[in-house]
């Protein structure tokens, strides 16, 4: 007998991607909303006895109960095993506390998911490419959390763009340890660029690590939201050389005319991200290529 895959409201164009290989069997929702704006959900299928994956990213705190909701129903129904798969991860920049007293949102909201009641076969939820590696342990006993790499989308595209010759990039030193770890894995060298802080809110690039002059630099962030960090970083690669510049992301947020910014700066041949994130699938333009994780969820589901 299939799994059966539910999705949140902003995730049907991904739920649709990985319901195309045929392996899993689509779970009906009926969702709408009352006059003061309170959201009405009923699950349709019977998930009694049933392996459950319910896909939804935490693309903000009404999409972030809508799983939690969907979730718990879900069990309260009889599942028999529930997996949550949320290909985007939202609370990355509250994922740890500077000042005393903040709310480290990415912790208050891993308690939430937690919260959800145990399946027969326990809660699994598997999130991608995080900005931080210490999320998963926010997740408590409830739930296992399991980090999934997007490093084959990753390895595909810099294969596809790099050719012969190219060097793989960071926007700092922050992000050099798993730039270095894709470009082991291709056998090309890794580059980052140093930075000074001058004041509070202010840096200053010094220097590239390594020579990019005539080659083509393929620069990989995990997640692009204005694009600011990458412009910059492309600046520095073309005065330093570079060839060609591509960029790589696994999340393309693209908030505040980021995706302008990046096309605007004339410096970079094209941007490669995945569809963990709904923004990328309002982009028609050339100058984005979107590659699915369909198959990475379908790999999930099957084991």
């Amino acid at each position: 007998m299939k799994k059966i895959l539910f999705h949140t409201t902003d995730y049907e164009y991904l739920a649709q991607q990985v319901l195309s290989s045929n392996k899993l069997e689509a779970g009906e929702v009926e969702v709408r909303k009352f006059s003061d704006g309170e959201r009405y959900q009923r699950i349709l299928t019977e998930v009694e006895d049933r392996n459950i994956i319910l896909l939804g990213g935490t693309i903000n705190d009404e999409a972030t109960l809508e799983i939690y909701d969907l979730a718990s129903t879900i069990v309260s129904l009889g599942a028999n095993s529930l997996r949550l798969v949320v290909p985007y991860f939202g609370y990355s920049t509250m994922e740890r506390r500077v000042k005393n007293g903040e709310v480290v949102a990415a912790k208050t909201r891993a308690r939430l998911l937690s919260n959800i009641p145990n399946s027969y076969k326990g809660n699994r939820i598997f999130l991608f490419d995080l900005h931080t590696e210490g999320i998963p342990h926010y997740f408590e006993s409830n739930i296992r959390a399991v980090h999934i790499y997007c490093k084959s989308i990753v390895h595909d595209a810099a294969r596809e763009y790099g050719g012969d010759n190219f060097v793989m990039a960071s926007t700092d030193a922050g992000r050099a340890k798993w730039v270095e770890s894709l470009a082991n894995d291709l056998g090309v060298n890794a580059a980052f660029v140093l930075k000074r802080r001058l004041e509070e809110d202010q840096t200053e690039i010094s220097a590239v690590n390594a020579d990019v002059r005539g080659k083509t630099v393929i620069i990989y962030d995990d997640m692009i939201r204005s694009g600011g960090s990458i412009v910059n970083a492309a600046k520095v690669y073309h005065e330093a050389g570079a060839e060609k510049i591509y960029v790589i992301t696994t999340h393309g947020l693209f908030i505040n005319n980021g995706f302008e910014r990046l096309k605007n700066c004339g410096l970079i041949e094209k941007v490669i991200t995945s569809d963990t994130h709904p923004n990328v699938m309002k982009i028609e333009d050339d100058f984005l290529e979107v590659r699915s994780v369909s198959n990475l969820i379908n790999e999930i589901a099957m084991h």
